[in-house]
């Protein structure tokens, strides 16, 4: 046995050391450097989505409080630029003296539509903003970004028409449009 593992081990050896001193003799050959120019972009984006898109108003004539059927949940996302510092949720109307009309004259003015945002007091829709008409909006929310590029918030409205100021506003279907919208800045 001892006889036999001399004689293929040294083989073994042998070729291997052979194996060994021929790749050392062959020269190293490299194809030339090919560069891959990358290019990856996140796109800046602001978007703002409604829960529902109506509210009805059961009025009584004169009171203040007269609530919408439900609140809207307003959820506004974010994926900004370096140097845009606040995101504002604004609420408007196109007019101030005709937030929702009957179409034949009869008006509540925006001042007289109020918005609850998250609780807090009901605030009227008489403020000049970005968009809308003059005295027509009001400002809900603003979330500072201070360096967190990417954000969301969620606004829940309750509403309420304020019939106070319009004692003698006759019997009739009142329609309006409300629009939220978000910017960035």
């Amino acid at each position: 046995m001892m006889r036999l593992w001399r004689q293929f081990g040294k083989a073994a050896l042998a070729a291997a050391a052979g194996m060994f001193v021929a790749s050392a003799s062959a020269q190293v050959l490299n194809s030339a450097a090919s560069p891959i120019a990358l290019r990856a972009v996140l796109p800046e984006s602001l978007t703002l989505t409604l829960s529902g898109n109506a509210v009805n108003f059961n009025l009584v004539a004169g009171s203040p409080n007269n609530p919408g059927s439900t609140p809207i949940t307003a959820t506004t996302n974010w994926v900004l630029k370096r140097g845009v510092g606040v995101v504002t949720v604004y609420a408007f109307f196109a007019s101030s003296t005709t937030a929702l009309t009957d179409g034949v004259g009869d008006n509540i003015p925006s001042a007289d539509f109020q918005i609850s945002d998250n609780g807090g007091a009901f605030r009227a829709l008489n403020r000049t903003v970005p968009f809308g008409g003059a005295k027509a909006a009001l400002a809900l929310a603003r979330s500072f970004v201070r360096g967190n590029y990417r954000g969301t918030r969620s606004d829940v409205m309750k509403f309420n028409i304020n019939l106070r100021s319009l004692p003698t506003l006759p019997a009739d279907s009142y329609t309006g449009m409300l629009t939220i919208q978000a910017q960035a800045f």
